[in-house]
């Protein structure tokens, strides 16, 4: 099992920049692969990014590419999305996620999500 916390959400105009925090614990966290999802209200959850924490490796969803930056602390087992150039529809409830590159297709484990509200 991993346990993912997310903080660093809240309100924002647009232009802004917010740093959203996800701290994990777990065993083998080196062999996973950790993204960040967003769901704005009445919206299907989307992906945004994700990095291996082995590698460090990241993929980026277009609609962010430029504008956010995924990273990891390996001392303090903690991934970052650093988010510029806010824009309205950023707006979302926006999720750590987790899985395990060897053996889960999907992401598994799920923070509870932080809130992020850019304004215009």
């Amino acid at each position: 099992q991993v346990q993912l916390v997310e903080s660093g959400g809240g309100l924002a105009q647009a232009g802004d920049s917010l740093r959203l925090s996800c701290g994990a614990s777990g065993r083998s966290i080196g062999t996973y692969r950790m993204g960040w999802f967003r769901q704005a209200p009445g919206k299907e959850r989307e992906f945004v990014a994700a990095i291996n924490w082995s590698d460090g490796s990241t993929t980026y969803a277009d609609s962010v590419k430029g504008r956010f930056t995924i990273s990891r602390d390996n001392a303090k087992n903690m991934v970052y999305l650093q988010m510029n150039s806010l824009k309205p529809e950023d707006t979302a409830v926006y999720y750590c996620a987790a899985k395990r590159i060897l053996y889960e297709t999907n992401y598994n484990y799920w923070g509870q999500g932080t809130q992020v509200t850019v304004s215009s």
